[in-house]
């Protein structure tokens, strides 16, 4: 991992030294930011939690420096690979070089991920833009007990109507902190218009999924849309409507939009009237899971009549830690074997999974467990990932997690 910010001339004694277990550096060598507890081999020195350390190897070769928690299982999260010091420069020069990553990839966004943590070699810091508001969004101890400086850094580089925090989620508690929701600079209130690919969106970016809205998505709504003219379209889990509404725009005769949370419902219908799509999409807030099962189940002698061209399955993720993959692997396939018997010869299923527990490869056999159980045979049309502010560093496989796929019924 290179970065061009300028070495700090400081003593090595100056900071407390982590010596790693023999056969455990190659991986930080090639760029994993994460000294797991079990992989330090012993403490120079203490060290408090949060504080800066550096990191050798067990023949005492310099490996970089990182944020140390005791109370961690992720023991060191590293920054560089040379000594810096920490400071506001340190992260206005990070966010200014991650920065120019979205610009040179997603030039005409307005709304995007600035900082992906470990993508962006600032493990446990994200950072999203809706239009002139920033969202902070921090999971380890060594960024919180920096905040001011983050702050800081993102006022000089954006100057940002409001920066917002959304460090609610669960993560957080395995770095030893408190859930932190609210206003931390300016003033703000109420929801905000997200402009997604000259769509607007309605989002509550203090309430609404991760920190407002899946913007991971971005380009695959766009992508997913080229299926849609003329088409009866399906898009289960819909949200705020960021499939359906493309779809709508791109000319489908008619979407429907399922999702168990009624004021997703709502900001999605309020979406399709600010769009003017609301002539041409229907909602329903229900249970994803019981609406295919009962749109699927058939009396004796009765044959299921498929009614749709595009259905589009985009869930949350069924998966918090490797033990689950077995019980979210059969619910990946349930809903892909009831979505494939309501798709039409010639349909187009585009499907979605947001867990890095579940790799394209085990995905994709799921689906096409599915298609074998439901009798159809599937030719894969299209791949998808996630949008390019949400970068993908091959070395740290925690970075790819959104995979997709559009396969159309053969027969």
């Amino acid at each position: 991992m290179e970065t061009s910010l300028p070495a700090v001339s400081f003593p090595t004694a100056s900071l407390p030294t982590v010596i790693v277990r023999p056969g455990e550096a190659d991986r930080l060598v090639a760029g994993h930011p994460w000294l797991y507890h079990g992989s330090g081999l012993r403490l120079t020195q203490p060290a408090t939690d949060g504080q800066l350390v550096q990191v050798k190897d067990h023949r005492q070769r310099f490996l970089g420096v990182g944020f140390y928690n005791s109370k961690s299982k992720i023991f060191v999260r590293m920054l560089a690979p040379e000594r810096v010091e920490i400071s506001a420069a340190f992260f206005e020069q990070r966010i200014r070089e991650a920065l120019v990553v979205r610009k040179k990839y997603m030039p005409d966004v307005t709304s995007f991920r600035v900082v992906n943590a470990e993508s962006d070699f600032l493990s446990g810091l994200i950072v999203d833009n809706y239009e002139d508001v920033l969202v902070v969004q921090i999971t380890s101890l060594g960024m919180e007990q920096r905040k001011d400086m983050i702050v800081a850094a993102l006022q000089k580089i954006f100057s940002p109507r409001a920066i917002l925090e959304r460090s609610d989620v669960a993560s957080r508690k395995f770095e030893g902190l408190e859930p932190a929701n609210g206003v931390i600079f300016g003033n703000f209130a109420g929801p905000i218009s997200v402009n997604l690919n000259g769509l607007k969106f309605e989002t509550y970016i203090l309430g609404g999924h991760k920190t407002g809205m899946y913007l991971d998505q971005q380009a695959s709504y766009l992508a997913v849309s080229k299926f849609a003219k003329d088409a009866q379209v399906l898009d289960c889990f819909s949200f705020l409507g960021g499939f359906g509404l493309h779809a709508a725009r791109a000319g489908a005769a008619k979407v429907h939009m399922l999702d168990q949370s009624a004021d997703a419902i709502a900001a999605a219908t309020r979406n399709a009237v600010t769009n003017k799509l609301a002539d041409k999409c229907t909602f329903e807030t229900t249970n994803v899971f019981d609406w295919l099962k009962a749109q699927t189940q058939t009396s004796t002698n009765e044959k299921l009549v498929p009614k749709f061209d595009l259905i589009i399955l985009d869930p949350p993720s069924f998966t918090r830690n490797r033990a689950s993959v077995p019980d979210a692997l059969r619910g990946y396939k349930e809903i892909h074997l009831r979505a494939l018997k309501l798709l039409r010869p010639g349909g187009i299923m585009a499907t979605f999974c947001c867990s890095h527990h579940v790799d394209a490869g085990i995905f994709q056999d799921t689906v096409l467990s599915a298609a074998f159980d439901a009798r159809k045979i599937l030719r894969r049309v299209a791949t998808y990932s996630q949008s390019l502010d949400h970068p993908i560093i091959p070395m740290i496989p925690e970075t790819e997690y959104l995979k997709g796929f559009a396969f159309e019924v053969v027969r």
